[in-house]
């Protein structure tokens, strides 16, 4: 149930039933466990997720101390060199080293959605083999970019040189601007991205 979490971002209970099969009873037992065990928290939906009326069901996310249970034991480490890389020469190596991590991300990731006639979705796909657990959602006016899993979101909440940097490179990898909406690293459920939907040009087609 963690995982399922972790991998489609927050949930309502209904929704974690459907998706694994599990009685009402049988998921309250799982969440409420979990929830004992300070792996998953109960929050008021987003906004954006609230549909129709009446009272809104509760999601159940990840807390940090879910997610260092998956893949976060290098985080100490690597929050401890950044801030004695900040410390001794100062932030601006701090920058070039998010900017050099974000490079190579870009290297890779443009060689992945090279061909593909939906990058969004091959983005996704890239970041997913990342680690990220990446989705895309459609929306009238574009597209959204969710990465349910951060592997560096302690590092990023401390230095968020890093979600810049990479919010950048998404930008020239998919070829437009992007908007950040939401980040793991400050404390939202999904890492979310929006895509606005890109305008062809009728002028330039009806003078050639």
């Amino acid at each position: 149930m963690a995982r399922s979490i972790l991998e489609n971002g927050p949930s309502t209970a209904v929704v974690l039933g459907e998706r694994l099969g599990l009685t009402p009873a049988g998921i309250r037992r799982h969440l409420d466990l979990l929830i004992a065990d300070g792996i998953l928290e109960a929050r008021e939906p987003h906004q954006a997720l609230i549909r129709g009326r009446g009272r809104p069901s509760k999601v159940f996310v990840m807390t940090d101390s879910g997610r260092e249970k998956f893949e976060h034991s290098y985080d100490d480490l690597a929050v401890a060199a950044l801030k004695f890389m900040s410390a001794q020469s100062g932030e601006h190596l701090v920058k070039a080293f998010a900017q050099s991590r974000a490079d190579d991300i870009e290297r890779k990731a443009t060689i992945a959605v090279a061909q593909q006639s939906h990058k969004t979705e091959a983005l996704a796909t890239f970041l997913t083999e990342q680690g990220y657990a990446a989705s895309v959602e459609s929306l009238a006016s574009g597209e959204q970019l969710c990465q349910h899993h951060c592997p560096i979101a302690h590092v990023a909440a401390e230095f968020p040189q890093l979600c810049e940097a990479e919010t950048e490179v998404l930008s020239k990898i998919l070829g437009t601007h992007v908007q950040r909406l939401a980040t793991i690293a400050h404390g939202d459920g999904v890492c979310t991205t929006y895509i606005p939907k890109r305008e062809t040009s009728t002028a330039g087609k009806a003078r050639t």
